[in-house]
């Protein structure tokens, strides 16, 4: 089926909320990335998305609502999480809480865990579409799975074209990386997965450090984002490069100049003043930007490990796993 493109207007938030409740696939831009949405209560729009990403089914789905009273009903706050999604909701953290009795949230979007990853998006459209579609709306990367996450709706269509119903085109997203995912469950919050919202916010909010995670080794994950290898361009990913080789593609950032820049095959830099915030939002696209010269090598320079770089670097190595 072709898929249509939407505009970002009343129209086009209307039509989009229409086809998620009647079980189609839809393409909506949020602050981090373009979310592949599907009524999260209706398992067969659900088993859609799983197929149009050939996704994993143990790998759990955020469901997004539009304001803190709806995810409410679909999860049990505690103290941490209700302090946490009342200071950076709307925006970019994701909470794993325990699911709610009574939940609209289907099993197989909790790829069957008792427990439930909510979000309220930043993006006053992407709000929009939801309040428009009346429910809780699963929403992983609009992309094949493992491949580099989209932050602009034609790298939505170059995945997902004739898979999915429509993308609503709401232009470049800001933030670029994904939601951070803290999980409030039994004990401590735990630090699932950098991302939009720095780890060092969270814990000032929380006034304590995050736990990390301690999950058995082959366990399924409790959220997504979590598979060792994902975000991958079709190009090999080689981390923390001080000089380049010939023929490599090169992900730059800051002002320093590597050597071997003059032999790479293409070049593109996240931020030329090493601004973080603008490296993540850059990050998706300029890994597709490379991996599109046809290297057969993408070498990347050192990024920071603070603030969004921990994000960063996060994707960065995921992208860089063996496959």
């Amino acid at each position: 089926m072709p898929t249509r493109q939407l505009a970002a207007d009343a129209a086009g938030v209307a039509e989009a909320g229409a086809l998620l409740r009647a079980g189609g696939l839809v393409a909506i831009p949020t602050e981090t990335v373009y979310g592949l949405g599907a009524d999260a209560g209706n398992p067969a729009a659900v088993a859609g998305i799983y197929a149009a990403k050939e996704r994993p089914r143990f790998n759990p789905l955020i469901a997004h609502l539009p304001d803190l009273d709806a995810a409410r009903r679909e999860g049990v706050f505690g103290p941490d999480a209700l302090r946490l999604a009342q200071t950076f909701w709307p925006g970019p953290l994701t909470l794993v809480v325990p699911a709610a009795a009574g939940g609209r949230v289907c099993d197989l979007a909790r790829a069957g865990l008792p427990s439930v990853a909510l979000r309220v998006p930043g993006s006053a459209l992407a709000r929009a579409v939801l309040a428009a579609a009346g429910c809780p709306v699963a929403a992983p990367s609009a992309n094949r799975s493992g491949r580099v996450s989209p932050t602009q709706a034609d790298h939505v269509l170059g995945d997902l074209a004739g898979r999915i119903a429509a993308v609503l085109d709401g232009g470049p997203c800001p933030v670029g990386v994904e939601s951070t995912i803290v999980a409030c469950l039994d004990g401590p919050p735990v630090l699932l997965r950098p991302g939009g919202v720095a780890r060092e916010a969270v814990e000032a909010v929380l006034g304590r450090a995050l736990a990390l995670p301690a999950a058995p080794a082959g366990a399924a994950p409790v959220s997504p984002g979590l598979l060792a290898s994902h975000y991958a361009p079709r190009a090999a990913v080689r981390l923390d490069a001080a000089a380049i080789r010939p023929g490599e593609a090169v992900l730059l950032f800051g002002p320093t100049v590597p050597e071997g820049l003059g032999g790479a095959a293409a070049s593109l830099n996240l931020s030329p003043a090493g601004d973080l915030a603008e490296a993540a939002a850059h990050l998706f696209a300029g890994l597709r930007r490379l991996d599109a010269s046809g290297a057969a090598t993408i070498a990347v320079v050192p990024i920071p490990d603070h603030g969004l770089g921990e994000a960063i670097r996060d994707r960065l190595a995921r992208a860089a796993a063996p496959r």
